[in-house]
């Protein structure tokens, strides 16, 4: 019996840190972003953190949208449109593991 062939995926170069979601080259990647309130998120470090956080903030009742800015180590940006409140915005971003930055 063959093995099932497999795919090679790329891996970041040994100068940036990190798994290839979070490396440099990845969080420089133009982002469409759509007019909204911005805040600021820390504790993000990958692309998981990075979905993770847009699927909370998206389930939030009165969101249009939401999509995050990543930049892994640092501050975070969460853009979101709509009219849900900070409060229920606070919460979901917090119920996702992380939390907003004033």
């Amino acid at each position: 019996m063959q093995a099932p062939s497999r795919t090679e995926l790329p891996l970041t170069s040994a100068s940036s840190s990190g798994c290839g979601c979070c490396s440099t080259e990845a969080s420089q990647t133009p982002q469409e972003i759509t007019p909204g309130v911005e805040y600021s998120v820390e504790g993000l470090t990958c692309g998981g953190c990075k979905a993770s956080v847009e699927k909370a903030v998206n389930a939030v009742e009165g969101v249009d949208a939401a999509t995050v800015v990543l930049v892994p180590g640092g501050n975070s940006s969460l853009v979101v449109s709509g009219k849900a409140t900070l409060a229920a915005i606070r919460d979901a971003v917090t119920s996702a593991g992380y939390s907003l930055t004033s």
